[in-house]
């Protein structure tokens, strides 16, 4: 089981990988270039609610985060 595990490992984690940067590359940045520059006149106009989409885009983002940091954390206490 512990040899099933460890042959499965890197692929998974290869798997988790492409999907966080496909999941982060998917999200839209709302201040873009001129928010980084000082475009943005209202300070808080960079902070807004996440709906639909964005919401499950940006759980889905951490839900990926923490499945490939316990699938890093697993492959090294199995070593």
């Amino acid at each position: 089981m512990k040899d099933t595990i460890i042959a499965i490992m890197p692929y998974l984690q290869i798997g988790l990988s492409v999907l966080l940067i496909v999941i982060i590359l998917i999200q839209r940045s709302e201040a873009g270039a001129g928010g980084v520059f000082g475009g943005s006149d209202n300070f808080s106009s960079s902070f807004h609610t996440r709906r639909g989409f964005e919401k499950v885009l940006f759980i889905g983002g951490l839900v990926v985060t923490v499945l490939l940091a316990i699938s890093a954390l697993t492959a090294l206490t199995l070593k």
